[in-house]
């Protein structure tokens, strides 16, 4: 069973995403913004892949920073990322290689398959 770490700032979003993450059959941990995240990556929790909006309220581009530093620590570490807002190829080229997005509002079954695509490859 695949462990997502969710990083989202705003606490219904995130308590939606976990609840559909579990009912797919992962397990899943929550941080609200980037210094909860890193705390975990920094852990010694296993985690297979991270969900993160692109836009937090404290940082604009937290997702992306988080990404990347999560990256360094952990290199096998697949990134899926979700906005509201358009993806832009500024925007893009923040990601880290392998990535995937997701456009917000996204239905269940678009981050079912999202995380399913990117964990077998």
């Amino acid at each position: 069973m695949a462990i997502i770490l969710v990083v989202e700032d705003d606490l219904f979003l995130r308590e939606t995403a976990e609840m559909d993450l579990q009912g797919f059959g992962y397990q899943t941990l929550g941080a609200s913004d980037v210094a909860e995240a890193l705390l975990i990556i920094r852990s010694p929790q296993h985690i297979d892949a991270l969900f993160t909006d692109i836009y937090l309220k404290e940082e604009s581009e937290g997702g992306c920073e988080i990404a990347r530093l999560a990256i360094i620590l952990r290199p096998q570490l697949r990134v899926l990322y979700v906005t509201g807002n358009n993806i832009t190829d500024r925007m893009k080229a923040l990601f880290v290689d392998g990535s995937n997005c997701l456009r917000k509002p996204y239905a269940p079954d678009q981050l079912q398959h999202a995380l399913e695509s990117m964990l077998a490859a």
